[in-house]
């Protein structure tokens, strides 16, 4: 269960600002001799469930990379919560969850919980907070090593959560999870969104696109619709969110081939 005085706090922070949380303006990003991201802009709103939906490679992780101020990019502007992307005061209010878990198996729940509590200086109870906001309350003291992959999933979670984080980055958090595994855990991203955190959510899996609050669909490090989900069923005409984005692909390719020819 939530705490009532963090979603109200939540609230008052995300909703008492006319700001989007995250602003990008014409972000350019190179990794080796490869062009990632040639120049993507992109405003993403405060207290939402927003999907970052698109096949691999498209630049997804790169662009959540830079969000969280961990990219070095080549041109371009990233703000969060009105900072420079990787500045210092965002350190608590921006949580990041990469693909791989960052947690370690040789140690329980709470032993790993603690460890990144001290690492951002979490207040008392934080750490039963997180663990319980992601419902491994019963697993505390288990080791990670024994956890089932949805487990481990949550286990990482609740060591981004211990910092109590504004902003939630989570890339490709549902990847290789069974239908019950994906279900489970995108319960708990609706509730960190209606606690008043943005949520951002990674995957090249379009049936995930029906649990956001808005999309972003990207590909070849272009952003190819920014809506909610009935806007762009609407704007395409397509039965579901997968023949939606087929179909902007194809619109995009076209044009392109009619601006070679």
């Amino acid at each position: 269960m939530w705490v009532s005085r963090q979603k109200t706090r939540f609230h008052q922070v995300m909703n008492n600002s006319s700001e989007p949380a995250i602003v990008i303006d014409n972000l350019r990003v190179t990794r080796g001799t490869r062009l990632v991201l040639p120049g993507l802009s992109v405003s993403i709103p405060g207290g939402q469930l927003v999907g970052l939906i698109g096949p691999s490679g498209g630049g997804k992780s790169t662009l959540m990379r830079a969000i969280v101020g961990v990219q070095v990019i080549d041109s371009g502007t990233v703000e969060v919560l009105g900072q420079e992307a990787g500045s210092e005061s965002l350190r608590q209010r921006v949580g990041y969850l990469t693909q791989a878990p960052s947690v370690y198996a040789d140690l329980t729940v709470r032993d790993n919980v603690e460890y990144f509590a001290k690492v951002v200086g979490a207040p008392p109870g934080a750490v039963d907070q997180a663990i319980t906001d992601v419902d491994l309350a019963d697993h505390a003291d288990a080791l990670v090593g024994r956890l089932s992959g949805g487990q481990r999933s949550r286990a990482s979670l609740a060591c981004t959560l211990v910092g109590d984080p504004h902003v939630l980055v989570l890339d490709e958090p549902t990847v290789g999870l069974d239908p019950v595994l994906r279900r489970d855990l995108w319960t708990i991203f609706r509730r960190l969104a209606e606690s008043g955190r943005t949520v951002i959510v990674s995957s090249h899996v379009m049936d995930e696109a029906t649990r956001c609050d808005r999309l972003l669909l990207i590909r070849a490090g272009e952003i190819l619709a920014d809506s909610t989900l009935p806007e762009l069923l609407a704007r395409t005409g397509a039965a579901d969110a997968e023949g939606a984005f087929l179909m902007l692909i194809d619109r995009a390719e076209a044009q392109g081939q009619g601006s070679a020819a």
